[in-house]
């Protein structure tokens, strides 16, 4: 495709803030139904690599029974603050206005609104009324790298447009404490809530150049990774096998995409990855024979915020252009489906 400026990058987090250690104490009372369940899968807690995350809700939410209608209430009300504050963080750091803005991809798969979210906002925020809407549901965590790679496709299409991509995800809303499910109690260890948003244009300055992006889908994988739509709300699907998968399949997906553009893992300076969890990184460095501890950033976020899914490879990529972006980057993430998605960050 045509190359794409990334003229900004920002992203937010809702209000709530809670320790790793915290989270597992919380954990132990929430998860007392099923003692045998907690205590056999606790460590997950300490080995998960995380410090802190931040919620979209008071620790007190979480303890109550909560069905689709509440859930998806609080996914409407934290999600719109949270799109307004990236937006607006990406469209000051561009020098913009919101009138400015032709166009919206918009990506989101922990909740259901209709009108989507970019419709809900767009009155407060002086988007203009003839501005573009693409909401995308359905691509989990690979829904960063796929988002952005929608939006700069579309901004190499109509050159000289501005297109705004945002992502939210509220992980955290689906911690559910009715299962025996393992992963049900793995999510209550991993997930964060959080968003983010760049804008792209054929015109302007900025840090990076999107020059070509890429995906590969793996066949009979659907269960892997995913949700499962049951009564009380979404349901984490996390297959053990997902490091592994990683570690031998990883490196010939990376191959053929970069083949795809001409390209080889040569000529990549830097992977900018989606920190799934502490066993996908080091899945990641050994599938791609990375020094150990390559992916450092990646672990600084995965710290810092835990899993928030799709926004959370956009905030190594923020960390990663705050630092200096090397000569040439590539973007990846894992999503349901299996898909891994890449793309090419180019140093401006």
């Amino acid at each position: 495709m045509q190359p794409v400026t990334l003229l900004s990058l920002a992203s937010a987090v809702p209000p709530y803030r809670i320790s790793q250690a915290e989270a597992k104490a919380i954990g132990r009372d929430l998860f007392s139904g099923r003692k045998a369940l907690y205590d056999r899968l606790s460590g997950v807690f300490d080995n998960a690599g995380i410090d802190g995350r931040n919620l979209v809700a008071p620790l007190d939410w979480y303890a109550g029974d909560h069905g689709w209608q509440s859930r998806n209430d609080l996914y409407l009300r934290a999600s719109e603050q949270l799109f307004e504050d990236a937006a607006l963080g990406a469209i000051v750091k561009a020098g913009l206005q919101p009138s400015d803005i032709d166009g919206i991809v918009f990506v989101s798969t922990t909740g259901i609104a209709t009108p989507s979210l970019e419709a809900r906002v767009a009155p407060r925020l002086g988007f203009r009324s003839d501005v573009r809407r693409v909401p995308v549901f359905g691509l989990g965590c690979a829904g960063g790298v796929s988002g952005l790679a929608t939006a700069a496709r579309l901004a190499a299409a109509e050159p000289g447009t501005r297109w705004l991509f945002v992502c939210v995800e509220t992980c955290s809303i689906s911690i559910r404490l009715d299962t025996d499910d393992p992963a049900a109690l793995v999510a209550t260890a991993l997930f964060g809530d959080g968003a983010a948003a760049a804008i792209v244009s054929t015109e302007g300055s900025g840090p990076a150049t999107i020059a070509a992006a890429g995906e590969r889908q793996w066949p009979d994988t659907l269960g892997i990774m995913g949700w499962r739509v049951e009564d009380p709300g979404l349901a984490v699907v996390f297959d053990r096998a997902i490091p592994p998968f990683v570690t031998a399949e990883l490196a010939g997906a990376i191959d053929g995409i970069l083949g795809d553009i001409g390209l080889s893992r040569r000529d990549i300076d830097r992977l900018c990855s989606h920190p799934g969890g502490a066993k996908v990184i080091t899945a990641i460095e050994e599938a791609l024979q990375l020094p150990s501890g390559a992916l450092d950033l990646e672990r600084e976020v995965l710290r810092d915020h835990g899993n928030m899914s799709a926004p959370t490879v956009l905030f190594v990529a923020e960390r990663l252009i705050a630092r200096g972006l090397p000569e040439r980057t590539l973007m990846t993430a894992f999503g349901p489906g299996f898909t891994c998605a890449a793309l090419t960050l180019e140093r401006a």
